[in-house]
């Protein structure tokens, strides 16, 4: 194959290529995994922040029993004074105060840590309701992965064809040519080759002065358009 015939042909392929990857995109099955990734991305910040408050509520309650358990080991060591029969009428006094402010503690505290125990279920419940969420939306992500794997078959088929004969042609075009190519892809959307009809380019269409005409029939069978400044494929030249 002429480098010429390669680069007409590489262009076709990749005007295809192109025209494959929109159809891809445009499945229904791929809007909805975009989505998907969205929300787990979304999900993913929300169950740190609910992680961290379940953790925090752990911390709260482990606090507040240790708390309690303490008071609860002043108040014993308390009574077994009294209980000994060792101590005055002042000391008893006293003893009674410790025991009287031990317990409205102890109440305080048992109050406090029934609040911080639904602070914990409450974080327990979000952080399952979440973790459920996710599951379900990973369970999701495969079936519409293999929805779309079963529907792009064909697409995909075509693809791996063209893929392939793509490997060949470049094999036929010069590495000069073929970064003139790549860079000018980018600049015109992938239409950056054209044909030289007569005195006119395929693509822009803009009519040749006959002196820039001769010029290029002078030159060699891949020239650049002086107008649009694609590649420009000269059949009289070629030929």
């Amino acid at each position: 194959m002429n480098e010429y015939e390669a680069l007409l042909r590489l262009q076709s392929i990749d005007i295809e290529l192109m025209r494959y990857s929109r159809q891809l995109k445009a499945m229904p099955q791929q809007k909805r995994l975009a989505a998907l990734d969205a929300a787990k991305k979304k999900l993913a910040v929300q169950l740190t922040k609910i992680v961290g408050q379940r953790k925090d509520c752990e911390i709260d309650v482990s606090d507040s029993e240790a708390a309690y358990q303490h008071l609860v080991d002043v108040r014993d060591e308390v009574k077994s004074k009294l209980n000994a029969g060792e101590t005055g009428y002042r000391e008893i006094g006293s003893i009674e105060q410790q025991l009287t402010s031990l317990a409205k503690k102890m109440e305080k505290l048992e109050f406090t840590h029934g609040q911080k125990m639904e602070a914990l279920e409450k974080a327990s419940k979000a952080e399952k309701n979440a973790r459920d969420l996710d599951a379900r939306l990973d369970a999701e992500r495969k079936s519409l992965e293999e929805s779309f794997k079963r529907d792009s078959a064909n697409i995909m088929a075509e693809v791996r064809k063209l893929a392939t004969e793509r490997k060949q042609v470049l094999a036929d075009i010069q590495p000069e040519t073929l970064a003139t190519y790549e860079r000018l892809g980018k600049r015109f959307d992938g239409l950056c080759v054209e044909r030289l009809h007569g005195n006119v380019p395929s693509v822009c269409r803009v009519k040749l002065q006959p002196s820039l005409y001769n010029d290029i029939k002078k030159g060699t069978s891949i020239a650049e358009c002086p107008y649009c400044h694609r590649m420009l494929v000269t059949e009289e030249v070629a030929q």
